[in-house]
């Protein structure tokens, strides 16, 4: 029996636990509910697979989940598979919106980012064992993460730390729609708030008296765009401004939070230096710049090219129907910490679906076996 065939005679299984996923709430900044759902990925994972799990404790966010198969000690090779139980939406979306099933679409909040995902992970591995197709020389391990929305704040280090012990990161982020393609690269991003402090006094009676804080700002904000390098793909977005008390008043204080990405190591640390290092116009108003690139971009290297590559070779021989395709984003992902670590990864092996963040998005049913199987696929010859 092909990998496809025998992922679909779980589909009936897979869709109730989708449901119940869907169904449970797990908004980022909430870690009673996530570790509710990381207690539930746990014992889902322990009934498919029979495999091993360890909870990685976390005060702040809920906490991770490390599920692993295969030999824990001497193995030739180790697959890192990353995903993340936390999503964007609030307590109560979930009674709000539940999970519903309209013709092949399946919606419900966080089913395309990423619960879907996750489930495919897990059933991958579960049909490798079933069809006795698991390399025995290789340790397989899903981490779950749990604030991957906010950033990987405090989880970051543990990622990086798996990558490195590993030869390969597969990560269950969904793909580029509508191709359905493979993410072999990824822009990085930054966040940076430029702060300016100035004097006030009255508009109308002394201005002269007053250096305003927004007109340097201002200034600042048509500085800050001669920095982009579209050609490099290199932007900058000043997504919030603020500043001033009154319309009347001179303003002593204003700031704008800017967005950065950058495709390239070089060209971020070419916008931090320059954003860091940004001086004042006028003599009197004091410029503070704090931030940084919080996420490293993950450039298509060799490794990730051969990687690709293996991934074609799965569709070619598993999947005849599958086009396969690459593609990259300005977007990110954890995928962006494993990649800087030099660690091969290919990302985008999530489900197939669209409207990521919105309250329209779905998973496509018919697609939940292929996309499976090229994971497993990969597993396989990794």
């Amino acid at each position: 029996m092909n990998l496809v065939t025998q992922i679909q005679n779980y589909m009936t299984d897979l869709l109730i636990y989708l449901e119940e996923s869907v169904n449970m709430d797990s908004p980022s900044t909430d870690k009673a509910l996530n570790d509710r759902m990381i207690d539930w990925y746990a014992a889902l994972f322990l009934k498919l697979t029979n495999g091993r799990v360890e909870r990685v404790s976390n005060e702040e966010f809920g906490d991770r989940l490390v599920c692993s198969v295969g030999p824990e000690q001497g193995a030739n090779k180790r697959i890192l598979i990353l995903g993340h139980c936390d999503t964007v939406w609030p307590v109560g979306e979930a009674v709000r919106r539940p999970f519903a099933i309209e013709g092949n679409h399946a919606y419900g909040p966080g089913v395309y980012d990423m619960k879907a995902g996750l489930l495919q992970a897990m059933y991958a591995i579960k049909a490798l064992m079933d069809l006795g197709r698991m390399p025995q020389d290789t340790e397989i391990v899903l981490l779950i993460n749990s604030d991957e929305e906010i950033g990987s704040r405090t989880s970051r280090a543990h990622i990086e730390q798996e990558a490195m012990k590993s030869d390969a990161v597969l990560v269950l982020e969904p793909p580029m729609e509508p191709t359905g393609a493979l993410k072999t690269w990824r822009k990085g991003s930054g966040s940076f708030k430029l702060k300016v402090e100035g004097r006030s006094a009255h508009a109308g009676v002394n201005p002269e008296l007053g250096v305003s804080a927004i007109k340097e700002l201002a200034e600042q904000i048509g500085q800050l765009y001669e920095l982009e390098d579209l050609s490099l793909g290199t932007t900058l977005n000043v997504g919030i401004v603020q500043g001033g008390i009154a319309y009347n008043v001179v303003a002593a204080e204003a700031e704008a939070i800017i967005d950065v990405r950058v495709a390239t190591m070089e060209e971020a640390a070419r916008i931090e230096r320059a954003m860091l290092e940004k001086k004042n116009n006028h003599p009197e108003a004091v410029v503070t710049v704090t931030g940084g690139i919080r996420r490293p971009p993950m450039e298509r290297t060799s490794k990730i090219e051969t990687l690709y590559k293996l991934a074609e070779q799965v569709a070619s021989e598993e999947l005849p129907e599958l086009i396969l395709q690459e593609a990259g984003t300005g977007g990110v992902s954890d995928g962006n910490f494993t990649a800087a670590c030099g660690i091969p990864t290919l990302d985008g092996l999530g489900a197939s679906g669209d409207f990521a963040h919105s309250p329209k998005e779905y998973v496509r049913i018919d697609q939940i076996p292929q996309r499976t199987a090229l994971l497993a696929g990969l597993i396989e010859r990794i």
